[in-house]
């Protein structure tokens, strides 16, 4: 059985995702004619976004006292959901300066359950729900399971309206994802 832990903090000897090809197809691609619940409730129609978006997807975040399944910490690419999303938090305001019209998180978790991670870390930006899995099936993004649950595997889109201009894939360490994303997109404006 698994304890419950603080999962902010990353230990130093988590295994790195190897890159697998899995999210090779997204680059160039176009975001799908469909809609996303946000966590404020409003849909988010992907192939409408405009100017430059980031959105970054994650397996599932951990709410403080619960716990993750077994060997979370064991499986590449699991771990370091929050402290992504917080990155992504503390580079808010970097990320607009370099261009980006908008910022979203992105997993398969419900939206109520992501609203308590948005709440609870004081996001500045939405998180995306997929929890019928129509965005990750219609565009093959790639997945693992763990716990007897579907999750995406860690990955970022940088999107210039619905055209997918780069993808970040694998994305380790998930705490420094963030600012390996400004750096990028100030080398590359749109």
């Amino acid at each position: 059985m698994s304890t419950a832990i603080d999962y902010y903090p990353l230990p130093a000897d988590l295994p790195e995702p190897q890159d697998d090809g899995a999210a090779s197809h997204l680059f160039g691609a176009s975001l799908p004619a469909m809609s996303l619940v946000s966590t404020s409730g409003e849909r988010i129609v992907l192939n409408n976004l405009a100017g430059r978006t980031v959105i970054y997807a994650y397996p599932k975040t951990g709410v403080p006292g619960i716990n993750m399944p077994d060997g979370w910490d064991a499986i590449p690419g699991a771990r370091g959901c929050t402290p992504q999303s917080c990155g992504f938090r503390d580079h808010f305001a970097d990320l607009k300066a370099a261009g980006v019209n908008a910022v979203f998180g992105l997993s398969t978790q419900d939206t109520s359950y992501q609203r308590e991670l948005r709440d609870r870390t004081h996001l500045p930006f939405e998180l995306l729900s997929d929890a019928d899995f129509k965005l990750t099936d219609a565009m093959s993004l790639p997945t693992f399971e763990a716990g007897g649950q579907r999750l995406l595997k860690r990955l970022t889109i940088v999107a210039d309206g619905a055209h997918i201009t780069y993808v970040f894939y694998p994305v380790f360490p998930p705490d420094k994802h963030a600012a390996v994303v400004l750096r990028w997109l100030r080398a590359n404006p749109a």
